[in-house]
């Protein structure tokens, strides 16, 4: 079992146009160099395809579709994990925002599928409808990287607490919360949620995010996302935060000691009284 894990989160600015995507994908990736012992790469939500027009139908992909195959390729040569924090998976007849991962062997799998969709309507602007295109998921999902227990969420999930319970009471080490936050939530709930979300469950918390403006490449239309890609520690400190709208990465090394002191200091998991059926 690895002590330490070297990670990194990229944020990035995806569009509407899988080869554009993919090709960002690769220059992210290319910025860290094969002798540096990153095991796991983090991307956001919508890292393939992002949905830049409300309304417009999004294109699923099949697991067996040759992008997963490239990117395969890629995590073999990186000797590293990949996972994709969401891209538009036909299963079973339905569409779901799914995240995929991709081990270091070149195997890939949909690891889970969002289990909060988002259903919103902000003062002043047009309602935004998730469900219109995507399936809920329904089951957590949790996998290995050197004996690290990760587990997944999506963006909305944030919001609800008992998934990071869940989470909690099965004792992972990280949660990751690939994002596409809208500017307006992000400003005024991003950082205090994820903080939380580290502190509640003692584990760290990796958030990569969208970030900044995203045109349509296939005519008008556009969004604008938070960006902040975050990294929060068990105690709840910020350990990197990225920028509001710029394509990076941060590199971070996971370590196992902070997880065992935050636990150690404070016992949520020998303390818990009230636990919903």
């Amino acid at each position: 079992m690895s002590v330490d894990l070297k990670i990194v989160l990229c944020q990035m600015t995806s569009v509407d146009d899988v080869a554009r995507n993919l090709l960002q994908i690769r220059k992210l990736m290319d910025e860290i160099p094969l002798e540096s012992g990153v095991r796991l790469f983090c991307f956001p939500e919508n890292c393939l395809y992002m949905r830049v027009r409300e309304g417009e139908v999004v294109p699923g992909f099949q697991l067996d579709d040759p992008v997963f195959k490239d990117l395969a390729k890629l995590a073999v040569s990186r000797r590293a994990f990949l996972h994709l924090g969401s891209v538009p998976l036909a299963l079973n007849g339905s569409m779901y925002n799914s995240s995929v991962l991709i081990s270091d062997e070149g195997n890939f799998e949909t690891s889970y599928q969002k289990i909060h969709l988002f259903d919103i309507q902000l003062a002043g602007q047009k309602p935004i409808r998730e469900s219109d295109v995507f399936g809920h998921g329904s089951t957590p999902g949790t996998f290995l990287v050197d004996g690290w227990k990760i587990a997944q969420t999506i963006c909305y999930d944030l919001r609800f607490s008992e998934i990071y319970l869940h989470y909690a009471r099965e004792g992972v080490d990280a949660i990751l919360v690939p994002s596409a936050f809208l500017v307006k939530t992000g400003e005024a709930h991003w950082e205090v949620l994820l903080r939380a979300r580290a502190i509640e469950s003692q584990c760290y918390i990796l958030a990569a995010a969208q970030a900044g403006h995203h045109s349509s490449t296939k005519g008008d239309g556009g969004r604008d996302t938070f960006g902040n890609s975050m990294i929060v520690e068990p105690w709840g400190a910020v350990a990197d935060r990225l920028s509001a709208d710029h394509v990076q990465t941060s590199v971070c090394i996971l370590r196992r000691d902070k997880i065992e002191q935050a636990r150690k200091q404070i016992p949520m998991a020998d303390h818990r009284r009230f636990l919903p059926k």
